[in-house]
C-alpha cells in the first residue's frame, strides 16, 4: 500500500468529499485522522474505514480556532506519533448561505465565509508545520474550487475564498520547500456529494455535463486518486501546483 507507515489528517471528513478523501487515505494504508466539527459527525466514516480494515480516529476541531488546530495536531502526535499529510478539506459552501449579488452579501456572511475557508487553511497548515518541519517531509493538499477558474454567479465570497487559498498554497510552497514539504491545490469541479444533492435540482447539476469534456456528473470518488497521488512519494518534486479535476470545464 502506498502509503502504508503514513499519518494523514482529513479535515470536514464527516461526508461528502472530505469521507472520500479519508477513506481512500486509510485504504492506501494510512492512519487517518478525521477532523470534524463534533465527533459524532465522524462516526459513520470512522465506521466504514474500520469495517474495511482501516485505523482511523476522529478528533473534534473548528478550524478557526487556533488553539483547537494546535490541539488537532497534539492529539494526532500523541496517538501516531507523526503527521506526513494534512488535507485541508473543510469549507462553507451552498449549505452554509444562498447565492446573493455581490452587492446583497452581508458583511457576516463574508467574514465567516473567510474564516472557515481560507483562516481554517492558514491555521491546520501552521499546527502540522512543526511535525513535518521535524521529520524532514509532509504533503499538504488544500481543496479548492475549478470556479476559481470560471466564476460562478452570485457566489462571490466563496469563489474569493477559494482563489485565497490558491495564492495561499503557491506562498506556502515557496517557504517550505526547504523542509521538503510539498504544498499543492486539488480543485474539484460541481461534485454530487451529499450536501450538493440535497442543494442542487438534478436539472441544474445537468447543465455542467454539456459543459465537459466529459459529459457525466462529477462523483468525490473522481477524485480521490488524484488526492492519493498527491499525499504519496510519487509526487515529492510536485509542489505549489494547482490540479483541476472537473472532467474538463475549466482549464487551468
Amino acid at each position: 500500500m502506498r502509503l502504508e507507515g503514513k499519518v494523514a489528517i482529513v479535515t470536514g471528513s464527516a461526508q461528502g468529499i472530505g469521507a472520500a478523501f479519508a477513506e481512500r487515505l486509510a485504504a492506501d494504508g494510512a492512519s487517518t485522522v478525521l477532523a470534524v466539527r463534533t465527533l459524532e459527525r465522524g462516526e459513520r466514516t470512522l465506521e466504514r474505514i474500520r469495517a474495511q480494515g482501516g485505523e482511523a480516529m476522529t478528533v473534534a476541531v473548528d478550524v478557526t480556532d487556533e488553539a483547537q488546530t494546535a490541539a488537532m495536531a497534539a492529539t494526532t502526535l500523541e496517538k501516531y506519533g507523526r503527521i506526513d499529510i494534512l488535507v485541508n478539506n473543510a469549507a462553507m459552501f451552498i449549505s452554509a448561505f444562498p447565492r446573493h449579488p455581490f452587492h446583497e452579501l452581508d458583511v457576516a456572511e463574508w467574514d465567516q465565509m473567510m474564516a472557515v475557508n481560507v483562516r481554517g487553511v492558514f491555521l491546520c497548515c501552521k499546527a502540522v508545520f512543526p511535525a513535518m518541519k521535524e521529520q524532514g517531509k509532509g504533503k499538504i493538499i488544500n481543496i479548492t474550487s475549478s470556479t476559481y477558474f470560471t466564476g460562478s454567479k452570485d457566489f462571490l465570497h466563496y469563489v474569493t475564498s477559494k482563489g485565497a487559498v490558491v495564492g495561499l498554497t503557491r506562498q506556502l510552497a515557496r517557504e517550505v520547500g526547504e523542509y521538503n514539504i510539498t504544498v499543492n491545490a486539488l480543485a474539484p469541479g460541481l461534485t454530487v456529494s451529499e450536501g450538493v444533492a440535497a442543494n442542487y435540482q438534478p436539472e441544474y447539476l445537468e447543465r455542467f455535463t454539456g459543459r465537459r469534456c466529459l459529459q457525466r456528473l462529477e462523483a468525490p470518488e473522481d477524485l480521490v486518486g488524484t488526492l492519493s497521488f498527491l499525499a504519496s512519494d510519487d509526487s515529492d518534486f510536485v509542489t505549489g501546483q494547482h490540479i483541476c479535476v472537473d472532467g474538463g470545464d475549466a482549464f487551468n
